[in-house]
């Protein structure tokens, strides 16, 4: 398979970036609660705008005002937070910059992408960053890409299949994971959540994750098939203006 260009490989950094940046907000966010838990609070948001004006009207759970230290510490894990929203803001503006169109220029991927509800921004620039960039000559090929398609086993007359391989793209294979779950909720009326609730039901409700892997891996080939040829998938609704 042809490797991304220095453009492509580049464009790949504001997805692998932003997951980054949350993790390190997270952290510092958990930290802060930790603290403050060791102090009897426990409805303290380190990410409300107020954080600042209620650290300082913060109690202790007997009453007390916090130790200056503990606050001097607090105060400086919200300088760190504050620089992350910082930094978040300018990488998701980038990003966000990418799903607009050009005048008089083919839609890229993840404007295509962008025209189907319930596809939000992160979503849509990881698809197109990850994968949808590529050549594919076949949709064996595109399931294999994120470690999607299922293993053949033989041994003797027994044929049957071992699952998934994860052997592909791991950021495009968690993805698309969480892509159809939200596809179910957001397109229930299109032909591929009818197939899985369908599949589903007939199961009694079992294998709703096996399932639901198997949704993913045919809404990564029709969306594939969509930004590639325009083929628009069957049922599917689309954002309006």
């Amino acid at each position: 398979m042809k490797p991304p260009s220095p453009e492509e490989e580049d464009r790949r950094r504001l997805c692998r970036e932003r997951k980054t940046l949350l993790a390190e907000r997270i952290k510092h966010t958990n930290r802060i609660k930790g603290l403050l838990c060791a102090q009897g609070i426990f409805d303290y948001d380190p990410l409300l705008r107020s954080r600042r004006g209620r650290l300082d009207a913060l109690r202790t759970g007997d009453g007390r005002e916090l130790p200056a230290r503990l606050k001097g510490q607090i105060g400086r894990e919200l300088d760190r937070i504050e620089l992350l929203m910082e930094q978040l803001k300018i990488v998701e503006a980038e990003r966000d910059a990418l799903l607009e169109p050009e005048a008089d220029s083919i839609p890229t991927p993840a404007v295509m992408l962008a025209q189907l509800k319930g596809i939000g921004s992160q979503i849509d620039t990881l698809l197109w960053s990850e994968a949808l960039y590529r050549h594919f000559d076949n949709r064996r090929q595109v399931a294999a890409y994120a470690g999607l398609a299922p293993t053949p086993w033989k041994s003797g007359s027994i044929d049957h299949e071992q699952g998934v391989s994860k052997a592909g793209n791991p950021r495009l294979r968690t993805t698309m994971i969480q892509v159809a779950w939200l596809w179910t909720r957001h397109q229930p009326t299109s032909a591929l959540s009818q197939w899985f609730f369908e599949r589903v039901e007939r199961n009694g409700g079992r294998m709703r994750k096996t399932t639901i892997v198997a949704l993913a891996r045919k809404l990564l080939v029709a969306f594939w098939k969509y930004v590639t040829s325009g083929i628009v998938i069957e049922g599917a609704a689309m954002q309006t203006a």
